[in-house]
């Protein structure tokens, strides 16, 4: 493949739709050949891309790819999610109220109001335990959480550059702070809202049909860990770093850099996760029924899925100039941005991949220039934020706090939806409100 592209061909993206197979279909097929070896089970699809790459374009070159993934993609996002899966499993908030419909409809709404304050993945960590106390006396709860999965780790995301990971990006490309709120506002709060009511009529339904449960007593409110509070807020801090305090200069790797901006925040998100072992009092994390399976299953499983999307960023980035093309094509008619396609095809995109390649992808179609994408094109712009952060909620992949939410509900002892299962509860209430807010707002 010399010259032009390293991946001129859709085919490099077979060993990532074969690792998609495989996670919706080996945990029903054969529930514990993967339990035991799901490790094995991804390798195989990032070997089926890393052997036929080093064959073709070479191993260094192969390296040096793979090695810019682990600096600057794979490592920064184990550990912030590493740091947060630590720093909320010390922070226990009493007192929660029992998960009736009322309630749990209620706690949903603050997840989805703090994942914009605090980010998704730290509002998931955050809410996600009271709400699994909540309802510990329900047979049936795995609902609860899809929707949690859908409204913490995602929609409630779209409000700030805080909240999600691409508008972040926006954010460092000249995208103003408050802009997102500013025309995000109205779509996410109707989605929202729609979400909410939806959950309460399916939540109502299934918890007048269950049979009485024995009640614990209530305990009184308040926090265990509050230090892990002064940590997340330094967790928040250490992701805007890059941004207030900027470290010019990095290091050089194997020809790959690694900016000291990224050193620094991925040894910061290493130092509060020790402070917070150190600070928070065993038996904190023992009433949490803290557990490191959660965190080291999506460690593995995400380190498959970065691998096969390699060349999958590749094509995404090479825009009009690479294989996807012909679809990009239609983006445009007459020269005039189609905004319902900015929004669906980012969502698509962003259901299956990481939704930061996917921003940025439509972000340099539409013209990659903040000026011009928060003026003129506003509509556009907004179209694509909304897609990005909207869609991730389509898969368990679509978006880095679905899979942790249900390793750490499963954990618990929840019975949640395999893949498939999963993408038909997406499928039934989530895909309708979304091609709604298509309809409203960019058309």
């Amino acid at each position: 493949m010399s010259g032009g592209l390293p991946y001129n061909s859709l085919a490099w993206g077979l060993p990532f739709v074969g690792l998609l197979l495989t996670l919706a279909v080996a945990p029903v097929a054969a529930p514990h050949l993967w339990h035991r070896h799901y490790g094995k089970l991804v390798a195989v699809w990032a070997l089926a891309f890393v052997v036929p790459d080093v064959a073709i374009e070479g191993a260094a070159a192969s390296f040096a790819r793979l090695l810019d993934m682990a600096l600057n993609t794979y490592v920064p996002f184990v550990l912030l999610l590493g740091a947060l899966f630590v720093i909320t499993g010390g922070l226990r908030i009493r007192g929660t109220p029992h998960g009736s419909p009322g309630v749990n409809t209620g706690l949903l709404a603050l997840s989805t109001l703090a994942a914009s304050l605090i980010g998704t993945p730290g509002a998931s960590l955050l809410m996600l335990r009271p709400l699994v106390r909540a309802n510990r006396h329900r047979a049936h709860t795995a609902h609860v959480f899809v929707f949690f999965i859908f409204l913490a780790c995602n929609v409630g995301g779209a409000l700030t550059p805080l909240g999600n990971p691409p508008l972040f990006l926006g954010y460092l490309r000249g995208v103003p702070f408050f802009w997102p709120v500013q025309h995000l506002w109205a779509p996410t709060l109707l989605l929202s809202a729609i979400l909410l009511a939806m959950f309460y009529v399916v939540d109502r339904y299934r918890y007048n049909r269950a049979a009485p449960a024995v009640l614990p007593e209530i305990e009184k409110l308040g926090i265990d860990g509050a230090v892990n509070l002064l940590l997340l807020f330094g967790a928040a801090l250490a992701m805007m770093l890059r941004t207030y305090l900027p470290l010019p200069g990095g290091l050089t790797i194997a020809g790959v850099a690694w900016s000291f901006n990224d050193i620094v925040a991925d040894g910061l998100f290493i130092v509060l996760a020790l402070l917070s072992l150190k600070l928070t009092k065993p038996a904190t994390r023992q009433e949490n029924e803290f557990v490191w399976t959660p965190i080291t299953e999506v460690a593995i499983l995400f380190a498959a899925v970065f691998v096969t999307l390699v060349p999958l960023n590749a094509i995404a980035l090479a825009g009009t100039a690479g294989p996807a093309a012909p679809l990009l094509a239609h983006m445009f008619a007459g020269g005039t941005p189609n905004n319902v396609l900015f929004y669906l095809l980012p969502g698509g995109l962003s259901s299956v991949l990481d939704n930061v390649p996917a921003y940025l992808v439509f972000f340099g179609l539409a013209g990659g220039h903040a000026g011009l994408l928060t003026g003129k094109l506003a509509l556009t712009l907004a179209a694509i934020s909304a897609g990005a952060s909207y869609f991730g909620a389509f898969t368990y992949i679509g978006n880095a706090p679905n899979l942790m939410v249900k390793s750490v509900v499963e954990s618990y002892g929840v019975k949640m939806p395999n893949f498939t299962a999963y993408i038909g509860w997406s499928a039934v209430f989530l895909l309708p409100p979304l091609l709604l807010t298509a309809w409203l707002f960019f058309r």
